[in-house]
């Protein structure tokens, strides 16, 4: 090869290279084609219930120990069982009379022969008042038996007293209900002995409940009496109750303290006293930035969004920007670290990586947005 034919060739190389150099930008200018068809959202500021959540047990408001009032007597009948409501003074239980029915009948005995002892020692007194004045009695007899009339009236008055102590110990012989309210233990038996101190039955008063929240210390504060609580019940449901009292200490322990929530009176229906649940406590409204949960994606751990941007060469494409995220209402959640202008991809996000170029279309009409 001579040397003209190099130096030509050398020259159509160059000219080659300048026309791909030319044709480069050109190419380059050309937006890249969209990965994927996605819909946008922009963050919208509501005003959000705020609420505390916290779970406990749920416990009879009051519970009342019921016993029986005389001792060393059989039981002849019980006649409630554990559920069952009853109403105050109903009869519970009843203890064997024969006892203190012989008891009661002496005691009206006594009581008869003072009256009788009574009534002869005022005739006695009012004769010899009458004598003393015609000048057959001495003072000291009008004394003796003004003493005597007196006695008896003390007698008759210590009868009656055992008389009615009598009656009252008939009247225990009924096992009675205190107050209006719903059985949640029985003991007694029909057989058995009484004792002082025994425990027949436990009476949940008026049939209500309450739930015991435990709550931290540092929460403790948030909450007052009066508040609304919306407790869960293990069917699915939900029950309303408000906050009667917070407790004034906190155990040193666990650091936590009791929050005491008075519940309706519907729900025995659904709820019982021993039952663990879950709640939560209404502390009213507060500002929060939402986005639609489908446009949160979790990844190691933390939330991100993808940002929707227009890039200088026309192309749409999407940045993966990490977010805070707080708290959940149906199908929205709040988030922090965007602007209210920002537009992110509502749905689709698990299928795109950042720089992603896509296509955004209208949610509702399903038309390209200009």
């Amino acid at each position: 090869m001579n040397k003209n034919t190099v130096v030509l060739l050398a020259a159509l190389a160059g000219l080659g290279l300048a026309g791909c150099k030319d044709k480069a930008p050109a190419a380059a200018s050309q937006p890249a084609k969209p990965a994927l068809t996605v819909t946008a959202a922009a963050p919208q500021l509501v005003d959000w219930p705020q609420t505390l959540s916290a779970s406990g047990n749920v416990a009879a408001w009051q519970e009342a120990v019921i016993g029986p009032e005389i001792s060393n007597y059989r039981i002849t009948e019980v006649l409630v069982n554990v559920g069952d409501t009853v109403k105050k003074g109903e009869v519970l239980a009843r203890i064997a009379s024969d006892a203190v029915d012989s008891e009661l009948a002496e005691a009206s005995a006594a009581v008869a022969e003072a009256e009788a002892t009574l009534a002869e020692a005022r005739a006695n007194n009012e004769r010899a008042r009458q004598l003393r004045e015609k000048g057959f009695y001495s003072p000291q007899q009008g004394i003796q038996s003004q003493t005597a009339a007196e006695t008896a009236l003390a007698r008759l008055n210590a009868a009656k007293a055992r008389r009615q102590s009598a009656e009252l110990r008939r009247s225990k012989a009924n096992v009675v209900a205190p107050d209006d309210g719903i059985i949640s233990a029985r003991k007694a038996t029909v057989g058995s002995l009484t004792d002082n101190g025994q425990e027949l039955f436990r009476l949940i008063r008026g049939g209500r409940l309450e739930w015991r929240a435990e709550v931290t210390s540092g929460e403790l504060g948030r909450l007052k009496a009066g508040q609304p609580v919306r407790l869960e019940t293990l069917n699915g449901g939900a029950i309303t109750g408000s906050i009667r009292a917070v407790a004034p200490t906190v155990d040193p322990q666990t650091r936590n303290g009791l929050v005491y929530v008075d519940l309706p009176p519907e729900a025995g229906k659904t709820l019982s006293a021993g039952m663990f649940t879950r709640g939560e406590f209404a502390l009213g409204a507060r500002p929060a930035l939402t986005l639609p949960q489908s446009a949160v994606l979790l990844r190691e751990g933390f939330a991100y969004v993808f940002r929707i941007e227009t890039a200088a060469d026309g192309s749409v494409r999407v940045v993966q920007t990490k977010v805070g995220t707080g708290r959940r209402t149906g199908d929205r959640i709040e988030v922090s670290g965007l602007d209210t202008g920002a537009q992110v991809v509502a749905s689709g996000a698990a299928f795109l990586a950042d720089g992603d170029t896509v296509r955004v279309v209208a949610e509702a009409a399903g038309k390209a947005q200009p």
